[in-house]
This record gives C-alpha cells, structure tokens and sequence, in this order.
C-alpha cells in the first residue's frame, strides 16, 4: 500500500471510495465540490493497492481559540472491501505526522452518531469524545 498527498488531477480516482462516505455528492458533482474543499485549504490523501484507490481522507491546517494549532480531518474513509485491513490506520498514522510535522497540538474530526465502527476504530487509536457537534439547517 501506497499513501500520498494528491494533486488536483489525480482527486477524481477517489471519488468511488469517497462516495462510500457522502454518498450525497454526486460523481458529476463531486470535481466541483473537492476543488472548493481544496481551495480553502484541505489537502487529500489516497491510499492506493494494485493502481487503485482503497481509503482517502481530507484535512486542514487551523488555529482555535478552544485548541491553538490544530490538524481537522474532514473526511476519512476506506473502501468498503478493504476495511479492516489497516488502510483506516494508515491513513490516520500518516495524517498524524503531518499534523506533528506542521506544529499541531491536536488531532480533530467529527464522525456521524451512526457509524460506530468508525468510533470504534478512533477510540483505538487514542480519539476521546470531547464536546458535541451541533448542526441547525438553513433555509
């Protein structure tokens, strides 16, 4: 396996696998919503076996009151046939050393109520439940 940063025309081979996680994107839509998830300054990552991509995750660089220097990651996902077999660890050890790299004191992401094998595997890997992410739709 093979992890590395993408450039802006290598994202739409994650597609399959992001779509796995927001399955709302559209493939059509999904060049036009990473290019502004790029522009405001997320990185992708892809984790790749055989020429193909198996997991991929997004993150950013921030500053918080609440935290200081901060590594979020927006999006992280593994292919559902490859699950279990340490692409989710890769990809989270290799955004943590960016993260140590880049001078951050802390590691963030949101993971929806429902999918507790993913809280499962953060736990694992030393994740803890720090405060509760509020979300009200607008019109």
């Amino acid at each position: 396996m093979e992890i590395r940063r993408l450039s802006k025309s290598d994202v739409g081979a994650t597609y399959p696998v992001m779509s796995q996680l927001r399955p709302h994107i559209s493939e059509a839509e999904y060049p036009v919503w990473i290019e502004r998830v790029l522009a405001d300054g997320a990185h992708i990552i892809a984790a790749w076996r055989d020429g193909r991509c198996i997991g991929c995750a997004t993150y950013r660089q921030e500053f918080r009151l609440a935290t200081g220097d901060l590594v979020y990651v927006d999006d992280l996902v593994t292919d559902m046939n490859a699950r279990s077999t340490g692409v989710g660890k890769a990809l989270i050890d290799w955004v943590e050393a960016e993260a140590n790299r880049l001078g951050a004191k802390v590691l963030i992401l949101d993971s929806g109520t429902q999918r507790e094998r993913a809280h499962a595997f953060y736990f694992r890997e030393g994740f803890t439940i720090t405060s509760f992410n509020f979300k009200k739709p607008l019109d």
